[in-house]
C-alpha cells in the first residue's frame, strides 16, 4: 500500500462536533459539522453500508454531552471515552464526564468532572497497568491562565473510576491533544500553548511524563520554525512524530506558516521533516492534522485546507520527509467528497479511514 489512489466516500451523519480556535476568539470552542466518511484503497471494495446509533447523549442536565474525541477499547471489549461539557460542577453547560459504553449501548458514567479539574480535551489511552489517561484542557494549580481558570491537566482514571491527577500545568499550556505511552513506559504529549517563542501565549512544547508524575519538557516551540503541536505517534524506530499546525516555511495562506511534520527522539532532539504550503498554489496541503504509522512503515495523515481545490488533502509521508499527495478534497461536484478532513486510521483490511 505504498501509494493508494482509488477513493471511495460514503457520507454516514451529520454529527456536532467542536474544534479548538486558536485565532481571534482566544479559546473559544466552535461547533462544527463533521458529515462524511471516507475510506481510501489500492483496489475498488464494495463494503456492506449501514449505520447504528449506540448510544444518545442526552444533554448537559442529564449527563454528558459533546462527545468529541472518539472512544478507545478497553482490554474488557467496553468502549470508553469522555465528553467536553455535561456531568456536575459549576461549569455553565458542566464540566465534563468520563464514561463506559457496552457494545450493545449500555453507558456508565464513571467520572463528572467538578473544578479545579475540568474540561477533558482528548480522548483517553489504557496504558499497561490497565488503567485510563487523558488530558483537561483547563483546571489544575494555577488559576492565572488566558481565558480559562487553570493550565490543563493529565489524569489516570481506573476502569471502575477511580480518579488521579498525575500532573497539574502551572503555566499557559492546554494539553489538547492527550498523550500517548511510549516503549519506555513514559507518557508523551504536548501542550498548545505554553513554552517560549514569539507566539502570543507560547508556542507550545513536547513533554514526558513518568507514570509517577515527574514532568520534563523535551523542547519549546519557537514559533518562527514551528508552533501549535498536536498528537504523537512512536514510530517503530523508536522516536515520536507528530505535526505542527502552525509554523514552518511556507507563507500562503496564513503568514504564521502552515504547519509541519517533526520527529523527536525520547531525549530530545528535534528535526523538522516538513513544511507544508511548500508547493505552489499549497497543492500539498497546509495544517495538518495527526499521524498514523501505516504497515509499510510510513506515516499517513490529512491537512485542513490546501491541496489542487484548497478544501483539504489526505498524504503520505516517509520518515526521511518525502511528501506525497494521496487525495485532494473537494473532487467531486458540489463538493460531495467533503472537505477539512481530520483524522485517519488504518483498519485490519489494509484500507485508510
Amino acid at each position: 500500500m505504498t501509494n493508494p489512489r482509488t477513493v471511495t466516500f460514503t457520507a454516514v451523519a451529520s454529527t456536532p462536533s467542536r474544534r479548538f480556535d486558536r485565532g481571534g476568539n482566544s479559546g473559544r470552542l466552535q461547533r462544527v459539522c463533521i458529515v462524511t466518511a471516507f475510506w481510501i484503497a489500492t483496489t475498488m471494495a464494495s463494503p456492506a453500508q449501514s449505520f447504528t446509533t449506540v448510544h444518545n447523549f442526552a444533554g448537559p442536565a442529564q449527563g454528558g454531552s459533546w462527545p468529541g474525541s472518539g472512544l478507545t477499547q478497553g482490554v474488557d471489549g467496553n468502549l470508553y471515552g469522555t465528553t467536553s461539557a455535561g456531568g456536575g460542577g459549576s461549569c455553565t453547560f458542566g464540566c465534563g464526564t468520563i464514561f463506559k459504553v457496552s457494545p450493545q449501548g449500555t453507558l456508565t458514567m464513571l467520572y463528572s468532572f467538578q473544578e479545579p479539574e475540568w474540561g477533558p480535551s482528548s480522548g483517553l489511552i489504557q496504558a499497561n497497568d490497565g488503567n485510563f489517561y487523558g488530558t483537561t484542557a483547563y483546571g489544575g494549580g494555577s488559576s492565572n491562565c488566558y481565558a480559562y481558570n487553570g493550565c490543563g491537566t493529565v489524569y489516570k482514571i481506573t476502569p471502575e473510576g477511580g480518579m488521579t491527577t498525575l500532573y497539574s500545568f502551572s503555566e499557559l499550556a492546554a494539553p489538547l491533544s492527550g498523550v500517548i505511552q511510549a516503549s519506555d513506559g513514559n507518557f508523551y504529549g504536548t501542550t498548545y500553548y505554553g513554552g517560549g517563542g514569539s507566539c502570543t501565549f507560547g508556542c507550545g512544547t513536547i513533554f514526558q511524563l513518568t507514570p509517577e508524575g515527574t514532568l520534563t519538557t523535551l523542547t519549546s516551540f519557537a514559533g518562527t520554525n514551528l508552533s501549535a503541536p498536536g498528537g504523537l505517534v512512536q514510530a517503530t524506530d523508536g522516536n515520536l512524530y507528530g505535526t505542527t499546525l502552525s509554523g514552518g516555511e511556507g507563507s500562503a495562506y496564513r503568514l504564521v506558516g502552515n504547519g509541519s511534520v517533526f520527529e523527536i527522539t525520547p531525549g530530545g532532539t528535534l528535526t523538522m521533516l516538513y513544511s507544508f504550503c511548500a508547493q505552489t498554489n499549497c497543492t500539498d496541503g497546509g495544517g495538518p492534522g495527526t499521524l498514523i504509522q501505516a504497515a509499510n512503515g510510513n506515516f499517513y495523515g490529512t491537512t485542513l485546507y490546501g491541496g489542487a481545490n484548497g478544501k483539504g488533502t489526505v498524504f503520505e509521508i516517509t520518515a526521511g520527509g518525502t511528501l506525497t499527495t494521496i487525495y485532494s478534497f473537494c473532487s467531486q461536484p458540489d463538493c460531495t467528497d467533503g472537505n477539512e478532513p481530520t483524522g485517519l486510521m488504518q483498519a485490519a483490511d489494509g484500507n485508510f479511514y
